[in-house]
């Protein structure tokens, strides 16, 4: 991803919470220089921060991505955040152009495969589960549930290797323009609000 420098993500902790808080991402490689292939499943962070942390996944095994993964295969990760389109209507001034706001954070590194999905299955759940209130927790039918569907889903870590972050959210227009782009998305997409906001 080409990332402008104005728009470069320096806090890692917004970072870590963008990933935290979109865990549906799209797992990225290419097999021996053919095309790439990407494959949307959950992932879910492993540890405290990206830089120092790894990735959890799980996919189903009739998907034939996996079977490319040999050992040192590299994939990209992409956690895409909030976004949403910016009319000219919005700032009130002319001449304007539109423009698209978003975030976005790209991890690249070593895929492995693993052979315990139950486990990688319930951590997935139980950091999806924190992000809604009411959470649900399991019961034990659900495990046997979950247990059951295991031989068709492959699990794996992905061990970080680089993070890039672009957080693109209107921070080159002046403070008047901003609030309003702003207060338009807190109508009708105020997680980008949100995220402007912090």
């Amino acid at each position: 991803m080409h990332v402008f420098p104005r728009y470069q993500a320096d806090d890692p902790a917004q970072v870590t919470e963008l990933v935290r808080r979109n865990p549906f991402a799209l797992v990225v490689s290419a097999d021996g220089g053919g095309a790439p292939t990407a494959t949307h499943v959950p992932v879910i962070l492993e540890g405290d921060t990206l830089e120092d942390g790894t990735l959890l996944g799980h996919l189903a095994r009739a998907n034939p991505h996996w079977r490319s993964w040999g050992p040192g295969t590299e994939v990209l990760v992409v956690f895409t955040g909030p976004h949403g389109y910016v009319s000219p209507t919005v700032y009130g001034t002319d001449p304007a152009v539109p423009t698209w706001d978003y975030a976005a954070v790209h991890v690249t590194g070593r895929v492995e495969l693993l052979d315990d999905a139950m486990e990688v299955v319930e951590r997935t759940v139980t950091a999806a589960e924190s992000l809604r209130e009411p959470s649900w927790e399991p019961t034990p039918a659900s495990r046997e549930r979950f247990r059951a569907l295991l031989p068709g889903v492959v699990a794996f870590r992905v061990h970080v290797r680089s993070v890039q972050a672009m957080f693109k959210l209107s921070q080159d227009i002046d403070a008047e323009r901003y609030e309003r782009v702003r207060a338009d998305f807190a109508a009708d997409n105020p997680r980008l609000a949100d995220l402007m906001d912090k």
